[in-house]
């Protein structure tokens, strides 16, 4: 049985609330400039496609999902049809990204639920990451584009940005730190703007704020990065 995440918060002083509202106004600046343009970005499209592309994106570049992504909708163009296909049908779109096997289940498990529930998602995380093979990331997904929640996409990219600047979690594992969950969340806090605001934290980890040889030079945060001033930083959030 898939075990539900806890979701505990940390309290959030009143520095660290300024440097998220220092943090998230700088970061739109920047993504305003410098953010990658792809399709599952364009204002047309719809949340189930939004979805599809970042069950594909699961610790896979987004260059490499653009090039199967027409494919794969147009295979699957909605919940339905993409309930009715067989793990082979999918598995022959997206192998070429790798974890087919890991990804395969979680689209049939997401389209069979929906249909099930008559073109319904559920509307909380308990009931989400309650389905079989849905975590934390996939489900903050669901809340955000079809329930209009404001949630954040907490992968190994948006953490190292927020141990960076806000000091490093204490948990190794990201899906149970509460710091770096209260963090993240009050920085995509605003319902309006919270898809493209974790979007903004993405493109910046894979620009900026990168894993292995950072470019601290052009970081728009500078005057106030913990990990300009700790270069330590790096040895725990590779």
């Amino acid at each position: 049985m898939h075990k539900r995440l806890s979701m505990k918060t940390y309290p959030l002083t009143t520095k660290l609330q300024e440097q998220v509202i220092w943090f998230r106004k700088k970061l739109r600046i920047w993504f305003g400039k410098n953010h990658r343009d792809f399709l599952w970005r364009e204002p047309i499209r719809s949340p189930y496609e939004i979805l599809i592309a970042e069950i594909l994106l699961r610790r896979t570049r987004a260059e490499t999902v653009a090039t199967i992504y027409p494919q794969f909708l147009k295979k699957f163009p909605d919940f339905t049809h993409l309930a009715k296909a067989s793990p082979t049908d999918i598995e022959r779109i997206i192998k070429p990204l790798g974890l087919w096997r890991q990804k395969t289940p979680i689209f049939l498990q997401v389209a069979k639920a929906v249909v099930e529930n008559k073109g319904q998602l559920p509307t909380t995380r308990e009931e989400l990451e309650g389905l079989f093979h849905i975590g934390n990331y996939i489900a903050s997904v669901i809340l955000t584009s079809f329930h209009k929640k404001a949630e954040p996409f907490i992968d190994v990219n948006m953490a190292r940005v927020v141990d960076r600047f806000f000091g490093p979690r204490k948990l190794v594992d990201i899906r149970y730190d509460p710091y770096l969950h209260t963090v993240a969340r009050e920085i995509v806090k605003n319902k309006k703007d919270s898809l493209m605001l974790n979007w903004a934290v993405l493109d910046f980890a894979a620009l900026v704020c990168k894993a292995t040889r950072p470019r601290c030079e052009i970081c728009p945060m500078k005057p106030q990065q913990s990990y300009r001033l700790s270069r330590e930083f790096l040895y725990w959030v590779l």
